[in-house]
This record gives C-alpha cells, sequence and structure tokens, in this order.
C-alpha cells in the first residue's frame, strides 16, 4: 500500500471528519479511498473509457397510460442480453416505481435506459452505472444435475 500525505485548513478538516463520521467511515483514509474510486470511477464513465458496467435505472410511469406497461415489459424482454432483474412498486392508485438492473457493455446499458426513459409516461428516470471489470458482468449460470 502506498501512503501519501495532504494538508488541510482546520476547518475543512472538522467538516471532513465531522462527514466520516456521519457516514461511518473508520477512518479518513477508508473514506479517501472511497472518495478517489468514485472520481476515476465517474471520469473514466465522462471520457467513455469504462466498456463495462453494472447500472439501476429507476423511473416513475403512470400505469394508465394506454399500453404503456406492456411496451415497458416489451423493451425489458428485447434487451434480455442486458437487463437482469426488475422490480416493481404500487406507488398510488396511478403511479408506479420500477427499478431495472443492468449489466453488459456499456453503451448498451446506456442505449437501453435512454431508450426505456424515452417511452410517452416514463417520468424522472435515474441511470446509476457502477464501472466494472469484463469478467464481473459474465453471467452467473447454474448447472442442474441430470436426473
Amino acid at each position: 500500500m502506498e501512503r501519501f500525505t495532504i494538508s488541510l485548513e482546520e476547518s475543512l478538516a472538522r467538516e471532513f471528519d465531522a462527514l466520516i463520521r456521519a457516514r461511518g467511515y473508520a477512518n479518513r483514509s477508508e473514506a479517501v479511498r472511497d472518495m478517489l474510486r468514485r472520481e476515476i470511477d465517474q471520469d473514466r464513465l465522462a471520457r467513455e473509457e469504462a466498456p463495462h458496467c453494472v447500472a439501476s435505472l429507476s423511473y416513475v410511469y403512470n400505469h394508465h397510460e394506454r399500453r404503456l406497461a406492456e411496451r415497458l415489459t416489451d423493451l425489458q424482454h428485447h434487451a434480455h442480453d442486458v437487463v437482469v432483474s426488475s422490480m416493481h412498486v404500487h406507488l398510488d392508485h396511478e403511479h408506479c416505481l420500477e427499478a431495472v438492473f443492468l449489466r453488459g457493455h456499456t453503451d448498451a446499458v446506456r442505449a437501453f435506459a435512454s431508450k426505456l426513459a424515452a417511452e410517452r409516461g416514463v417520468r424522472h428516470g435515474v441511470l446509476n452505472l457502477v464501472p466494472v471489470e469484463a469478467e464481473q458482468t459474465a453471467p452467473h449460470v447454474h448447472s442442474r444435475p441430470h436426473t
């Protein structure tokens, strides 16, 4: 492990210590490591140097919108190569929240998310991408014993 030292103004150090306590970090090093990872991942995504990812896409829609639920399900079925799972929550009489969990090539994940969010009646679509190594995106398959 490599060690480095930084200097902070006293007020910034106090604010940082309060932040890491509130977030449950054991020490400054753990907090700084997480912040650095997050910034590096975001930079890789922005520069399109993160070819593989896992992601969550969440959105709200009006389930009374004509055939919208059917269209959304159809889009997910046609993207079976990136869609891992989905969760559906009834918010009220008219609105539903769905969370779709994705993995694969970052471009394909982004394209799917954009297409789904563009459907008429979909509101508040938010995509959260996490870059991963290619082997982390491979489907996990169980084989059944032959009987």
